[in-house]
């Protein structure tokens, strides 16, 4: 069967020659996207750039974006994504700099890998004898642990597409397998850092990051559980935290979310400056009618407050 693959190409020496180039290949159920991509540089095209090693799902270095979503080309068969034969569009991974073809520069994934110190932070001197951690504990890592670092999360993260100094869900996964050891004594410095502008409470929920993982990381997941931690430990002076607190406050109260009261205690009442910037989006909102002028009451608020109660009871 023949497969075509429409792929990005780029070349930093003729920058305006950029553009997509297509290939056709033989390829069966078993091919892979980077079977087929080995296939054309070595028989077709020797000047197509990527990244490959183990092609066991190991080392991570083949994350592209195929038919706009990330994935490890190396566990990606052609069929699983173009069943009926239908042109494959692949792409080089996304929120990072382009060096060649499919090559993305990685520079700005470790630089923030870095900023959350990713190793241990012992209290006090180091003990002569190892670290004693439980089974519980470690078990509680190993789906973190299992992050194999390919960028996947990072290239389709749609905060990251707007904001560039957010830490973006590797580093974020990365900072709570540390935040949540046992044998780390830094447990609240690292929150105070994370609850910082660029942190936690930047994340937007968009799922993106736990759709591509190839190892079910679940970075999403782990930046909420932050949160909740930052808060626990008493870091609630934030706009994130006091976004959180005013949602849950209003749905409670209302058995659903009052927009205009959310805003205001996100930003905190009398933070004029934050005001005034956000003006220009109420105004927005009011011209395309979308702005909350009361709060609406759920028909059934008793039924909401009982799921609230619930929750707080347990």
């Amino acid at each position: 069967m023949q497969q075509t693959l429409r792929v990005n190409r780029y070349d930093p020496e003729n920058p305006g020659a950029a553009g997509y180039q297509e290939y056709t290949v033989e390829v069966t159920d078993t091919t892979t996207i980077l079977d087929a991509l080995l296939t054309v540089r070595e028989e077709m095209d020797g000047t197509l750039s990527m990244r490959c090693s183990c092609r066991a799902s190991i080392c991570g270095s083949c994350a592209m974006r195929v038919n706009g979503q990330a994935k490890l080309v190396c566990k990606t068969r052609v069929n699983s994504v173009s069943p009926d034969g239908a042109t494959i569009t692949i792409d080089p991974a996304g929120n990072l700099p382009v060096i060649k073809d499919l090559v993305v520069e990685f520079k700005p994934f470790w630089d923030k890998m870095k900023a959350i110190k990713p190793y241990l932070l012992p209290e006090g001197t180091v003990p002569k004898a190892e670290y004693i951690a439980s089974d519980e504990d470690m078990v509680h890592l190993v789906g973190v642990v299992n992050c194999i670092q390919c960028g996947a999360c990072v290239s389709d993260c749609s905060v990251l597409e707007v904001d560039d100094s957010f830490l973006g869900p590797a580093a974020l996964a990365k900072a709570y397998r540390f935040v949540k050891d046992p044998r780390d004594g830094h447990q609240k410095d690292r929150l105070d850092a994370l609850n910082e502008s660029s942190g936690v409470w930047d994340c937007t929920r968009c799922m993106q990051c736990v759709e591509v993982c190839p190892k079910d990381v679940d970075p999403m997941g782990r930046i909420m559980l932050m949160r909740d931690m930052a808060m626990e430990s008493g870091f609630n002076n934030t706009s994130g935290s006091r976004h959180t607190e005013s949602f849950a406050k209003s749905v409670k109260k209302n058995g659903r979310l009052n927009e205009t009261k959310l805003a205001v205690d996100s930003m905190g009442m009398f933070n004029v400056p934050a005001m005034l910037d956000s003006a220009p989006v109420g105004i927005r909102a009011m011209m395309k009618g979308k702005f909350p002028w009361k709060a609406h009451k759920s028909s059934e608020p008793d039924k909401v407050k009982r799921v609230f109660e619930k929750v707080e009871g347990e």
